[in-house]
């Protein structure tokens, strides 16, 4: 039998194609299964059950709903909120998992979720964040003014939510956690771990920095001249957002000499110890040397100790401009001077509470856009504990020893 090269050639593509064919149609039910079946059944978690008491449980992993999603948790960093849950339970959330900076990778998507928060498809094996539920439809704050939807009563945070006989996994303090109806959530497929870990702490300052811009007669720009009162993982994080933004005189204020130089490298030009000062009327000569006489146009209290803001009202020029970022929790009251301090500087004060979840998307650019320019904000993960050391992750989030801890799940 005389047969041609091309019939040879025609013959050799067809036998491929059907063995191709053949192949997924054996292959395609096993990758469903492995989809499907890859979670484990339990959970181990991190309760605290009381306050200074973590409890190490296995929960049984439910089945998720068509609007929910399973999350493999890979890490989660320890916030201050967090560190005050563990001191004194301020909200009344015991026994519950905590950890709200965290990221994971996706295990089951329920079926009637396709994409993201800003409309990337998600699948399994996509690195996401996700921190935000959003506010009911009875929420009066959220309806009429959405961009001020982080005031709503209804707010609610991942690893801040009561626990419940069918969701125990609410947190990120653990090795599994469910993605409720509402969420919002983004795919961060092309992040660090380390970095994904920081865009929570990132959409606070992202936050807090467009509150600050809100006030329009007092611009943040190229020459304007801020103090950051506070050089904690949230206050360096400030500086860094504020560099990146293009402010080109931060000056940092904090008592720890190791985080000032810390302070440096995210963009602070220049350095203040309070300790090495006789009080506040001291600091606030030494910050008009470095204003020109006249003190800053703006400052950032990232301190959370309600004496600091007051201080701070001290090194602010007239005209100027504060934003308060650190008081999550009641630290208590401080003493200031209505007349001095605000009506005749004509100060203009903004309060920052928490992050709105279109905030995100901004928080991860920042992240991205500080390390092109040469900020390090992955070094701020100075620490690291597998989950079962959660309670010594705490212990030195409370001693200030590095900056930023977080806990693995593993």
């Amino acid at each position: 039998m005389n047969v041609s090269k091309e019939q040879i050639d025609r013959i050799v593509r067809d036998v491929i194609a059907g063995v191709g064919a053949q192949n997924k149609a054996t292959q395609a039910p096993q990758a469903a299964a492995v989809t499907s079946s890859s979670a484990a059944k339990t959970a181990r978690a991190a309760v605290l059950v009381e306050p200074r008491k973590f409890e190490i449980k296995e929960f049984p992993i439910r089945e998720i709903g068509e609007d929910e999603i399973l999350v493999k948790v890979e890490a989660c960093g320890v916030c201050g909120t967090d560190v005050h849950c563990y001191k004194s339970d301020p909200f009344g959330l015991t026994p519950n998992v905590l950890g709200h900076e965290g990221t994971g990778e996706v295990v089951k998507v329920g079926s009637a979720i396709k994409m993201d928060s800003v409309g990337k498809a998600v699948k399994p094996g996509d690195k996401i964040v996700t921190s935000l539920l959003e506010t009911s439809p009875d929420c009066l704050v959220a309806k009429y003014n959405p961009a001020k939807a982080n005031l709503s009563d209804d707010l609610k945070v991942y690893g801040l939510l009561l626990d419940e006989p069918d969701n125990h996994l609410n947190g990120y303090f653990a090795e599994y956690m469910i993605i409720r109806p509402g969420s919002s959530f983004f795919v961060v497929n092309d992040m660090s771990v380390d970095l994904r870990c920081l865009i929570e702490p990132a959409a606070v300052v992202c936050h807090a920095l467009e509150r600050a811009k809100s006030c329009g007669n007092n611009p943040l720009n190229f020459r304007t001249r801020v103090v950051v009162q506070g050089c904690g993982p949230i206050g360096l994080l400030m500086i860094a957002v504020l560099r990146t933004h293009g402010v080109n005189n931060i000056i940092a204020l904090d008592g720890n000499p190791d985080r000032l130089e810390i302070a440096r490298s995210m963009g602070a030009d220049e350095v203040i110890n309070y300790k090495e000062y006789s009080g506040i009327d001291e600091i606030a000569e030494k910050v008009k040397g470095l204003t020109k006489g006249l003190g800053a146009h703006w400052g950032f209290q990232v301190t959370g100790v309600p004496a600091a803001h007051a201080n701070l009202y001290k090194l602010i020029r007239r005209g100027g401009g504060i934003c308060e970022v650190g008081h999550f929790v009641d630290g208590g009251e401080c003493a200031i001077n209505p007349h001095r301090d605000i009506c005749a500087k004509e100060i203009s004060l903004v309060g920052s509470w928490v992050y709105n979840s279109f905030e995100y998307p901004n928080a991860y650019h920042f992240l991205q856009r500080a390390e092109r320019i040469g900020l390090p904000v992955s070094s701020l993960i100075t620490h690291k504990f597998p989950l079962d050391q959660i309670d010594e992750a705490i212990q030195v989030n409370l001693r200030q020893e590095g900056i930023k801890v977080v806990v693995e799940a593993k």
